[in-house]
């Protein structure tokens, strides 16, 4: 990732990790000679207190002083050395008195320079001055004590350089340890600190991209798990609310898609029936107006007109019925019972109530005797279909002008067939047959009284029940058939 919270958090660290190291670097070196300087000016004076107090009391030429002398030296790193008025030697610790002695003289007798004066006092002066012989550096205090002795102190410069550049140096060693140690402290720190924010950036961009399956897994007390619990409880919300809004919108598409069929069909419906009405309508009109101006006078073509418009307003009536049905069916208004019956009871029945037709048109009807065949099924619905088929069949027998109605078991349905002699259907027309208002061959329908709706109800009643219905054509004739499930 190119701008790593990681990584921002190990830059800045390691950045301040060495940046404290370099300041202190910088700070050795240009105020630590200073500070062990003055340490030293104050251990000069402070070694001076003791032997000005050891002088004053009497002790400095005793045994206990000389041990007392040598822990002076050795605790401040110094040199000391103490003479009387003639310049005798009471107490040294210098490999030279003799030179030092002259060296205190000499500074007592010509005075030093003002401007190298460190410090000064009624009783001592202190000041850097160089060793002419070893070329060495070195802090000198010297003067009188109060009880007339003169007085030398002094410490090497060289020492605490020395100390200065070895501190440095160690300074320098850890630094570079501690640097090296501190990234990787640092980089263990960041990854543990950025992991579950890494973890839950994650988690947001899936959730951009609407998958909501990935949840935060860590469970600790911090304000990040406290965070990554909020986003899952965030992702679970989001993933119901889309999820509500998605079953809403596609309720909303079906009911927008279904509002759209409505309108075709009722357009669909107007049109169809002006047309089917316009015919029937006007043979009524034609009629009623003759009888009404006495066109024919004697009864018998009075009584012609009047069968005429019975029979036109009795077709009417029946098309406006049937209409009703499918538009009932078509818009869901039905409700399909699902109930078991015997369907050859049911399809004997139909044909014995049908016997005077099936006599007066001259028909031969076959049916096997295959007894009691129990299906599931709307029973009315089912006679409506089986009496569609039968109608049409009557209506279209040519020829031998047989009807045969079959019942044939196929696996877990029953396949009913009913087959009449006659005309196959023309094969443009076959695809056809299911819609309202086609009709194959409108002059023979328009004989018979048929509106071309009946096969649409099959059509729309089987489909109803989720079965299958079709149509097959043979050379002496056609099959329609419908299933039904076994009981």
């Amino acid at each position: 990732m190119k701008y790593s919270l990681k990584r921002h958090f190990a830059v800045i660290l390691i950045s301040l990790v060495s940046g404290t190291i370099l300041m202190c670097l910088i700070l050795n070196s240009t105020l630590l000679e200073r500070y062990y300087t003055n340490n030293k000016i104050n251990a000069l004076i402070r070694a001076y207190d003791s032997i000005n107090e050891a002088a004053n009391a009497g002790d400095i030429t005793t045994d206990e002083f000389d041990i007392e002398l040598q822990k002076i030296c050795g605790k401040y790193n110094i040199n000391v050395l103490v003479a009387d008025s003639d310049s005798e030697t009471v107490k040294t610790s210098m490999s030279d008195p003799n030179f030092v002695i002259k060296h205190l003289l000499n500074n007592i007798i010509m005075g030093v320079d003002p401007n190298g004066v460190l410090r000064e006092s009624d009783s001592y002066k202190m000041q850097i001055v160089t060793d002419v012989r070893t070329q060495t550096e070195y802090i000198e205090m010297w003067g009188v004590l109060d009880t007339g002795y003169l007085f030398m102190i002094r410490s090497a410069l060289e020492g605490i350089r020395d100390s200065v550049a070895i501190s440095n140096q160690f300074l320098t060693y850890v630094g570079v340890v501690a640097i090296g140690v501190s990234a990787l402290l640092v980089l263990w720190l960041t990854n543990r600190i950025t992991k579950p924010i890494r973890e839950l950036t994650d988690i947001s961009e899936r959730m951009k991209h609407l998958d909501f399956d990935a949840k935060y897994t860590g469970n600790d007390k911090t304000e990040i798990a406290v965070l990554g619990r909020n986003i899952n409880e965030l992702s679970e919300t989001l993933e119901t609310t889309i999820s509500e809004l998605k079953t809403a919108n596609n309720e909303l598409l079906k009911d927008i898609e279904r509002k759209e069929q409505i309108d075709e069909m009722r357009k669909e419906f107007l049109s169809n029936v002006s047309h089917e009405l316009k015919t029937p309508i006007a043979l009524i009109q034609g009629y009623a107006e003759g009888l009404k101006e006495g066109i024919n006078d004697d009864a018998e073509s009075r009584e012609f007109y009047c069968d005429v418009i019975m029979d036109e307003a009795s077709k009417m009536n029946t098309m406006v019925k049937r209409l009703l049905t499918l538009n009932q069916l078509e818009f869901g208004n039905e409700i399909v019972s699902m109930e078991r019956f015997d369907i050859t009871a049911l399809i004997k029945n139909y044909i014995a109530s049908a016997d005077i037709l099936i006599k007066q048109k001259d028909l031969s009807v076959r049916m096997d005797d295959c007894g009691e065949v129990y299906v599931w099924g709307d029973e009315f619905k089912v006679e409506e279909v089986f009496m569609n088929y039968f109608t049409n069949a009557m209506n279209y027998a040519q020829g031998d002008k047989i009807i045969d109605v079959k019942l044939r078991r196929e696996q877990n349905h029953v396949r009913v067939s009913v087959f009449n002699t006659g005309n196959p259907i023309p094969e443009d027309s076959v695809g056809h047959i299911w819609e309202k208002f086609y009709k194959v061959d409108k002059a023979r329908t328009r004989e018979y009284g048929g509106s071309g709706i009946g096969l649409s109800i099959v059509k729309v009643i089987m489909e109803s029940m989720n079965q299958q219905y079709g149509v097959i054509n043979y050379d002496n004739g056609v099959e329609f058939w419908f299933t039904l499930d076994t009981a």
